[in-house]
């Protein structure tokens, strides 16, 4: 999978990139990271790339000319696979979810535009971009974090990423709910005990547990996915019990 990302600074990217999971991916080529400096794309002797609005106020606006011809370049150096989604990266857009990011991997390519100062022009909105997405419900300085969220998210769906293929299928909010507590060893550690079920060698039990786990880990932090959540009848059974007290609030069950 192709990830472009078209930003002021690009410096600010290439550390996160060169680490951990990301870093091993793409020595691997399991995904491509191409980080392109839009300053190249503005032309003139001083390559500037925004201007004040027009209408007043504060703020400088990212230039429509060095994005168009940033995307357009970057759309011609690779031809051999679908353009995919040209996004965004702005307060304004959809919310970023795991449901979103499970359709961007269905994308062999993703183009992300990091938003800058007040904004870009809208004619970048209406006849360019294909999706804006945001982070979350508040305004940072610019892109260029949304943009590693965007990439970090997507890549750990693309196959052999991760070390255990099976792992997204688990995360929060990919089955609708938050997942289940997590332990290692040493199975005591300052008089807590991990709970005894996982020592137990049993499955079924396991499973049961971390089923349970996540549904009231759930139904403590975030009661709302509950109401879109997948439940069977006996989780709605757990879950009832659990509201009227009749379950006890420790985790050695």
């Amino acid at each position: 999978m192709r990830f472009d990302i078209l930003t002021l600074f690009p410096n600010m990217l290439r550390p996160f990139l060169a680490e951990s999971i990301l870093a091993r991916a793409i020595d691997r080529d399991l995904i491509q990271v191409h980080v392109h400096d839009m300053r190249a794309y503005a032309g003139g002797r001083h390559a500037v790339t925004d201007d004040y609005p027009y209408g007043g106020g504060g703020g400088m606006v990212l230039k429509p000319e060095p994005i168009f011809r940033a995307v357009e370049a970057v759309l011609a150096e690779d031809q051999s696979r679908p353009p995919g989604p040209i996004i965004l990266l702005t307060p304004q857009g959809r919310v970023l979810t795991q449901a979103v990011v499970q359709e961007l991997a269905g994308h062999p390519r993703l183009i992300l535009v990091c938003g800058h100062y007040e904004g870009v022009d809208e004619r970048v909105r209406q006849h360019l971009v294909t999706d804006e997405i945001s982070i979350g419900d508040y305004v940072l300085t610019g892109g260029e974090l949304p943009a590693l969220v965007v990439v970090d998210a997507v890549a750990r769906l693309v196959p052999g990423v991760l070390g255990d293929e099976e792992a997204p299928a688990q995360d929060s909010h990919s089955t609708g709910l938050l997942e289940y507590p997590h332990y290692t060893r040493p199975a005591g550690f300052r008089g807590w005990r991990v709970p005894a079920v996982l020592l137990s060698g049993h499955h079924g039990a396991v499973a049961r547990w971390r089923r349970q786990q996540a549904l009231r880990r759930t139904w403590e932090r975030r009661p709302d996915l509950l109401r879109q959540a997948p439940l069977t009848d006996e989780d709605r059974r757990f879950l009832a019990e659990l509201a009227a007290g009749l379950i006890p609030q420790t985790q050695e069950q």
